[in-house]
């Protein structure tokens, strides 16, 4: 059941990208205007999910995984009716909607994992979770194909049945007992990094990547980053003093945590270059752009198959050995991909390896390491952070990687250094996985407030 409701938000990430064309059509939009499709669902997801992984300690995991699918079906039920409206805006609310529900499915179900699987088989759970990602990124452009010829609406509607499935057996199966000691919620903390994360989303959401420097300078961009670092600053002196924080500072003293969620915004910016390979297809390989996207599928399976074997080591061998390996092969594919893109052959070997590298850092492995590293009732808000640092990530390596690009004296130099740049990133962190515990001392239980070593 958890696995549906995870399949759901990936599906919409998956099958949106074939809707864009016809909704552009629809509403008379250009680039930068569609790009808001995404956008709105981002920030409302960053925003959501520290505030519905807080929420479901106070309030039980059942009845707020409940609220997210909800939320989400609402959302989509609203973009559906946007179809034929002309408001573009009641398409970006739903939208927005929908991101704001989603933001606590995957936290939520991640924490449910780590309350009822014994810690011996954390690794698996987790890892098919990630399973199901790649799933979803494999038959959401064939669903969104076939829904398509029915009208772009339905690509969105699609979810109401599912959801509806989904909250039936989730009240049915779900645990919904509030975590023990979870006390009252945190506002001024959540609208501090409401506002640090929507100004960081809008003012990075408004860089003209092809002109990234003058872009930056302008009035539209640095403001909006300026307030986000202000916002940043009085985040962490709001949550220092905090009973029960929303943006638990503290946990940043444990080295395992600071560490993963160092990895995690790293996969999540390497995760958002991967919207670039299709371009990248298309200019070094000459390419038509409708085939040019098929290139994308030796990734998308490399992770299907990566995640539940990641999943699966991670009970034998450790965090440590698994995302090692994983950032390693990860920086070999983009170094190979960034100096071969000329050669088809070489296009697809290094996206099998980028896949496989990724598939070691988004999921299951990071999510294991703060399982491991928290108590009970720091769980669920300790896995929103794995999210929200992702997302970070991503924002951010869709507006750097962008901007390499468009730096380049042709699109296929440009892309090349995007990824050789990305590669670079690679090493830095593999040296920060090093960091991370032995085997040995992972698997010793988590105390709160503790500060780990080793």
């Amino acid at each position: 059941m958890l696995f549906v409701g995870v399949l759901m938000g990936a599906l919409d990430i998956a099958i949106v990208g074939p809707a864009l064309p016809a909704i552009q059509a629809e509403f008379g939009l250009d680039s930068r205007a569609a790009s808001w499709i995404f956008s709105s669902y981002v920030l409302a997801n960053l925003i959501g999910t520290p505030l519905m992984a807080k929420l479901s300690d106070l309030f039980g995991r059942r009845a707020i995984y409940v609220l997210d699918v909800a939320l989400f079906a609402a959302g989509s039920l609203v973009v559906a009716l946007s179809h034929g409206s002309g408001l573009f805006v009641l398409l970006l609310a739903g939208r927005a909607i929908q991101g704001f529900g989603a933001g606590g499915i995957f936290p939520v179900a991640s924490a449910v994992i780590g309350d009822t699987f014994p810690r011996e088989q954390r690794g698996r759970a987790l890892g098919l979770i990630g399973a199901v990602f790649g799933l979803a990124f494999i038959i959401g452009p064939v669903i969104g194909g076939l829904l398509l010829g029915f009208g772009w609406q339905w690509l969105f509607g699609i979810n109401l049945p599912i959801a509806a499935a989904v909250v039936v057996m989730a009240w049915r199966l779900l645990p919904h007992v509030p975590v023990a000691g979870a006390t009252g919620f945190d506002w001024p903390g959540m609208v501090a990094l409401a506002a640090a994360l929507g100004t960081l989303a809008y003012g990075l959401g408004a860089i003209d990547t092809t002109r990234f420097w003058a872009s930056l300078a302008g009035i539209g961009v640095w403001p909006w980053l300026l307030a986000s670092v202000v916002a940043w600053v009085v985040l962490v002196l709001v949550e220092r003093n905090a009973d029960n924080p929303v943006f638990p500072t503290r946990l940043f003293r444990r080295r395992q945590l600071a560490v993963g969620y160092a990895l995690t915004a790293g996969a999540g910016l390497g995760e958002a270059s991967l919207v670039f390979m299709p371009l990248l297809a298309v200019a070094a390989l000459g390419v038509a752009p409708s085939v040019a996207s098929y290139l994308l599928m030796p990734v998308v399976l490399a992770m299907s198959v990566g995640s539940p074997l990641a999943g699966r080591l991670l009970d034998r061998l450790g965090s440590k050995v698994v995302i090692l390996a994983g950032v390693a092969v990860m920086t070999l594919g983009m170094f190979v991909l960034g100096a071969t893109s000329g050669s088809l052959a070489m296009f697809i070997v290094s996206g099998a390896l980028i896949g496989l590298g990724l598939s070691a850092l988004l999921g299951a492995p990071i999510r294991y390491v703060t399982l491991n590293e928290t108590t009970a009732v720091e769980r669920s808000a300790a896995q929103g952070l794995v999210a929200t640092f992702t997302s970070m990530g991503q924002l951010l390596g869709s507006a750097v990687v962008g901007a390499v690009a468009a730096s380049g004296t042709t699109a296929s130099a440009g892309y090349n250094a995007a990824f050789t740049m990305i590669g670079v990133l690679g090493i830095v962190l593999l040296g920060a996985a090093t960091l991370l515990k032995s085997r040995a001392a992972e698997v010793l239980p988590a105390q709160a407030g503790e500060v780990s070593h080793a």
